[in-house]
């Protein structure tokens, strides 16, 4: 079906089963008095027995799509759950997610009519959900010892856990021989390869009778089809909901109204800047602050990486109004810090003078319910549209209005056609003008004052960097994202550098619009006083190993210098001695050819030299007896037993 998200398809109480009248009080208090398109095609679908493929925009109500048929489903159960009994398993690819379809259900089952008398216990009281998610507080034991405590019938966590909890510490325990529904929410990101082994164990342990459901914002042909079979989805009903707008075009010189699709929500407007890579950051400032001159008071900027995150978490409040709150979220940080992040910035009192903006990777970029989110801002692009769509998402949920912008440098530009063959429109504005020609600078300028305030800002601006580029190099958009078109030099003055890092990109890259900030870098310190006591530890330590290198290089060439400034005489002497040691030797070994043995033994041997030396050959005995000794002296040289200076001593005078 096809339908704008301002346009709710009908009243709660229109759906073919009716549902059960305190669930029906609890989606009032919610202020949803008409369902959404995605809501009324899926509910009727799931709770007659039927397994159902459904792909919607963000903020079209995908959640409460699955989550009211599954407490009807076992409301409506013939028999109770047994102790140990699941009923009903949601599997979500991010903890945040999962966190969140929790608290939904349990909104839900908190709800539920409680005896007149308090200390009874109603028999048909549903007990809460229990939610399965990587936490410091919790541990696979510890899940299990909740289940047995709570009995819970619906079963919400992540992939991992939840194997853990099946197939890990609770295969002996829970009993999943009673399970009704298997929900897999945003499946294209669960059937992604970092998820498939897990998921194959899960669904194969799971019985086949059984209800299941995919949802997702971007669920492909290719991603459902293909993994239909594996998941167990039998004969599936495929609900599509796509969002149209309406457009007027010139056709033969009359206007003509055109219907597009559109995979972002019908109340977003997409917007992008193509800047130069050096003004992000004032682009940056300039964007937060036409926002919250509109009226907006929460915003959530996505970049690239965890450690950019870390570092603008830093370097932004130079850019930013004071009243400005900065929260960060991302994947590198324990689930209790991520927990508690997203628990102050959904609950941070927000108005235009005072901000709120979450700085974030794609972890916030799926499935998140951040409802008073106004305004989303993409300082670093992804590489593909799912992710483009998910972040976009975030804001103008539910029939509100909110507005997109993503920053484009360079080639970059051609990132927009990419979107839009992907039915993502984006408009064009023009980059925002400084209120100073040299503003950019001032930026620059400001963020190294912060940097020189603490080394540990330095180290992170320059690890952001480098994992930015790392990251830039990786993307799948390849074809548009190339480091080699990359203005390197102006994305380093954006992160406020104090210098360049040493990295094979930069290697050829031209420096004329960069120059190093003026630092003394032996004196340049960590606030922190450990961490400052160890850099000053480590500097002497290198230093020490410095001047000891620097110390044996002058020894070895002191040594070189005076064997080449050594006496001509000398120079002179050996090389005589070395000529006539050279005619002495061929001299011996002329004679030893002319004279061979012939056979004679060693006494005769004797005889012949003794009587030829008595000829007149007592002098060339004498130098064969010298040259002898030479080459025994000489082989002890090499062997080390003997010294040069001991063989010159020795034989200097031949």
């Amino acid at each position: 079906m096809s339908s704008s998200l301002t346009a709710l398809a009908g009243s709660w109480s229109s759906l073919p089963i009716p549902l059960t009248e305190w669930i029906l009080d609890v989606i009032q208090s919610f202020g949803h008095e008409r369902m959404t398109p995605v809501q009324a095609s899926t509910i009727p679908l799931f709770m007659k027995n039927k397994d159902v493929v459904v792909e919607a925009v963000t903020g079209s109500g995908k959640t409460l799509a699955f989550v009211i048929p599954v407490i009807e489903r076992l409301i409506r159960r013939d028999t109770r759950l047994k102790k140990h009994e699941i009923g009903a398993l949601i599997i979500s690819p991010t903890r945040e997610l999962a966190t969140q379809i929790y608290s939904i259900f349990n909104q839900f089952l908190s709800s539920q009519p409680q005896p007149e008398n308090q200390e009874d216990v109603d028999p048909d009281r549903h007990p809460d959900p229990l939610l399965l998610v990587s936490s410091d507080k919790s541990t696979p034991a510890q899940d299990i010892q909740r289940f047995l405590e709570l009995g819970s019938d619906i079963v919400v966590g992540t992939p991992g856990r939840i194997e853990e909890f099946l197939l890990g510490k609770g295969q002996n325990i829970v009993n999943v021989k009673s399970l009704e529904v298997l929900v897999m929410d945003e499946a294209d990101r669960l059937l992604d390869l970092g998820f498939q082994a897990t998921l194959t164990k899960i669904l194969t342990y799971l019985p086949k009778l059984r209800r299941t459901g995919l949802f997702s914002a971007t669920m492909t042909d290719a991603d459902a089809i293909s993994e239909l079979v594996r998941a167990g989805l039998r004969n599936p009903a495929r609900v599509v909901v796509k969002v149209q707008s309406k457009r007027n075009r010139m056709l033969n010189g009359e206007v003509d109204e055109v219907i597009e699709e559109r995979r972002i929500p019908a109340n977003l407007q997409n917007l992008y800047i193509h800047c130069e890579a050096s003004d992000k950051m004032l682009q940056l400032a300039k964007i937060v602050e036409h926002e919250t001159q509109k009226g907006s008071s929460q915003f959530i900027i996505y970049f690239a990486t965890c450690a950019c995150v870390d570092y603008f978490y830093r370097a932004l409040r130079c850019a930013l109004p004071s009243g400005a709150n900065l929260f960060s979220l991302h994947g590198h940080q324990s689930p209790s810090a991520r927990t508690k992040m997203l628990t102050a910035f959904s609950s941070a009192v927000s108005t235009p003078s005072t901000p709120s903006l979450l700085l974030a990777t794609d972890v916030a970029a799926r499935g998140l319910d951040l409802p008073h989110v106004d305004v989303v801002i993409q300082f670093d692009p992804p590489s593909d549209s799912k992710s483009f769509s998910h972040r976009c998402g975030r804001t103008a949920r539910a029939g509100r209005h909110g507005t997109a912008w993503v920053l484009l440098t360079g080639r970059e530009i051609e990132y927009v056609d990419f979107l839009s063959i992907r039915k993502i429109p984006v408009k064009e504005l023009e980059p925002f003008q400084a209120d100073d020609e040299n503003t950019a600078d001032l930026f620059l300028d400001r963020i190294r004052k912060l940097l020189l305030t603490d080394r540990a800002i330095h180290d992170m601006g320059a690890k952001a960097f480098v994992s930015f580029v790392r990251a830039y190099s990786k993307h799948e958009a390849s074809y548009i994202f190339r480091v080699r078109d990359l203005d390197l030099v102006g994305a380093a003055r954006c992160f406020g550098l104090l210098r360049l890092p040493k990295m094979p990109e930069l290697k050829d890259v031209s420096r004329a619009n960069w120059s190093d900030a003026q630092v003394e870098w032996d004196a340049f310190a960590y606030k922190d006083k450990v961490q400052e006591a160890k850099r000053l530890e480590t500097l002497a330590a290198d230093k020490t190993a410095h001047a000891l290198k620097q110390q044996e290089k002058r020894h070895k060439d002191r040594a070189q210098q005076k064997k080449v400034n050594a006496a001509w005489s000398d120079k002179t002497s050996h090389k005589e001695l070395k000529e006539k040691r050279r005619e002495k030797r061929i001299s011996k070994a002329k004679w030893v050819r002319a004279n061979p043995p012939k056979g004679a033994g060693a006494g005769e041997k004797r005889s012949r030299s003794d009587s030829e030396e008595g000829e007149g050959g007592e002098e060339d005995g004498d130098d064969w007896d010298d040259l002898a000794k030479e080459e025994r002296m000489a082989k002890k040289v090499r062997k080390g037993h003997a010294t040069q200076k001991d063989f010159d001593l020795a034989f200097g005078d031949l």
